[in-house]
């Protein structure tokens, strides 16, 4: 069962909401001790003085600040716990913002926030409503361990989540590395039609499940296999040059047709296989094949037919016609004689 780590309040304006923090998130890092061969005694560090090289004890170990080379102000640590924040037991939310507004540099751990008893249900259900219909996110502070902290608490799969996050000052300016381009060549139009169409081919919902520390998975299998009493042999990997791209053109077109390759063999279904043949099955497809030629002539035939008719037919009209013409012509000369 779960355990929280910190418990108090959201406040907001004139409204307390009773909470408890859960940790939301743990690593996969793999932890080692240090051992001694032979032995598998565990191998412990020592804090060693500089100048003496003797070992030296907590109680004469002091905290000091580096202000220049060698110099250095000083601390007890009883000094510093002065220093620490009151644990205040209050989330103090004094901003709603939008959350596409806050990047992703600025969140460190993020923490269930579940309603602590019976009685704070009914206004942690408020809270939540009222952010998912508006949208926003509450930032403000909070103090746990005695290190304050800035925060977010927002909605997350229909709960309420709380993230602690880097102050301003704390995120590297973008103008502090040198090494990040002040100005890009814009792309050519067909380079960026290309790069669209890779995107595009790649394009798809959010899956977290899809993605794997597939290293600290390889690792806990090589941990379990030696513990079996596998005899594992590791290769190493081959040395890998970096790629270079001579042709970005090339490495785009190359791009796209891999992707195209590999949605289809994705979507592609496999055929099925061919069964035994049935006796006389080849011999009915000839028949129906020269059925159906036989037909196709036969119908052609007709239509041949057809034309020669229709063209008799008029031929007939015509020579008729220039029959009762001249007869009409005749008999009208009779007339006038």
């Amino acid at each position: 069962m779960a355990r929280a780590i910190w418990s108090g309040s959201i406040s907001f304006g004139l409204v307390n909401v009773p909470v408890k923090a859960y940790t939301a998130v743990h690593d996969h890092e793999v932890h080692f001790h240090r051992l001694e061969k032979g032995s598998g005694a565990r191998v412990r560090n020592q804090q060693i003085s500089e100048a003496s090289g003797d070992p030296v004890e907590r109680d004469d170990v002091e905290l000091g600040y580096e202000i220049g080379k060698g110099r250095y102000v000083t601390f007890e640590q009883d000094e510093l716990e002065e220093l620490r924040p009151a644990s205040t037991r209050a989330i103090e939310v004094t901003d709603f913002v939008p959350l596409e507004q806050i990047d992703p540099v600025f969140y460190e751990h993020t923490y269930w926030l579940a309603p602590d008893g019976e009685a704070a249900r009914r206004p942690y259900g408020l809270l939540l409503a009222a952010m998912i219909d508006q949208q926003r996110v509450g930032v403000g502070t909070v103090v746990m361990r005695t290190k304050q902290y800035l925060t977010a608490v927002r909605p997350f799969e229909g709960a309420l989540a709380m993230s602690t996050m880097r102050f301003a000052d704390e995120v590297v300016a973008r103008s502090d590395i040198d090494a990040l381009p002040t100005r890009l060549e814009k792309p050519a139009p067909k380079e960026l039609g290309l790069a669209r169409q890779i995107i595009d081919a790649l394009a798809r919902d959010w899956e977290p499940e899809r993605y794997h520390d597939t290293y600290t998975e390889e690792l806990r299998d090589l941990i379990r296999r030696k513990d079996e009493g596998e005899d594992v042999v590791v290769e190493a990997p081959d040395e890998d040059e970096g790629a270079k791209v001579l042709d970005l053109m090339e490495a785009l077109q190359a791009s796209l047709g891999a992707n195209r390759s590999g949605r289809r063999k994705a979507t592609t279904k496999p055929a099925r296989k061919a069964g035994p043949r049935k006796a006389g099955a080849g011999k009915a497809a000839k028949k129906g094949g020269a059925t159906k030629a036989a037909g196709t002539k036969g119908t052609r035939k007709k239509t041949a037919a057809k034309k020669a008719a229709a063209k008799n037919a008029t031929a007939k009209k015509a020579a008729a016609k220039r029959t009762a013409t001249k007869k009409a012509a005749a008999k009208k000369a009779r007339k006038a004689s």
